[in-house]
């Protein structure tokens, strides 16, 4: 039986308390019944953005299909914008699983996502580019009404920095940061293990990885 990993995503808040995760693996776990699959293992991104900044889950799943472990060459997932809504960003991870020998398959659109076919190929950058003008104009829309509200109230709040909500875990980021004398000064990533370790929140709720440290430091 062919194993694979099933891959899931969603951007806002909302959708992490709402449906989106179990709507994802339900059609996952659908097609991976009816096509004779087996799930190994799934890798949810939660309340991330389709670019590829501060993606652990996709990191880590990345990196086990490299190593190849577990003898998983195929990635599922319920449509291809779970990957990237982006063209170019979804082009990006797609040339990376081909180079590696990995099978992407998408529960709704279908198989061999990965072919080189012609009419396959603009398929798939079809899809892409709808996921990426979705994308554009759900950014502009939200602009157009943050500065109506800033017309109509005078003031629109934006999201906040770590500093003006957390000022004291951005001081102790800085301690753990600054370089002692006689040893090496901690990495991002020992950093993030650290403050997961004593439970320290982010502002999302979130794990803390080597992003979400530096971007509390900026």
């Amino acid at each position: 039986m062919v194993k694979a990993f099933g891959y899931l995503r969603v951007s806002g808040k909302g959708q992490v308390n709402g449906d989106g995760f179990t709507r994802q693996q339900k059609a996952i776990e659908k097609y991976a019944k009816e096509n004779g699959i087996e799930i190994h293992r799934i890798y949810p991104d939660a309340g991330v953005s389709g670019g590829l900044a501060d993606r652990p889950a996709l990191a880590e799943m990345i990196v086990d299909l490299e190593e190849n472990g577990n003898g998983v060459k195929t990635v599922i997932v319920e449509k291809l914008d779970r990957v990237a809504r982006d063209l170019m960003i979804q082009e990006t991870i797609i040339q990376d699983f081909k180079e590696h020998g990995i099978s992407l398959i998408s529960a709704i659109e279908g198989a061999d996502l990965l072919d080189n076919d012609p009419t396959r190929k603009l398929v798939r950058q079809i899809l892409g580019a709808i996921a990426e003008y979705e994308k554009t104009m759900l950014v502009q829309k939200l602009r157009v009404a943050r500065l109506r509200k800033k017309a109509k109230n005078g003031k629109c709040e934006g999201r906040k920095s770590y500093e003006e909500v957390a000022p004291k875990t951005v001081q102790y980021i800085r301690r753990l940061r600054r370089k002692p004398k006689s040893r090496k000064r901690l990495s991002f990533r020992i950093i993030a293990e650290r403050l997961n370790m004593e439970g320290i929140p982010t502002l999302n709720g979130q794990a803390w990885t080597l992003q979400t440290v530096r971007n509390a430091l900026h």
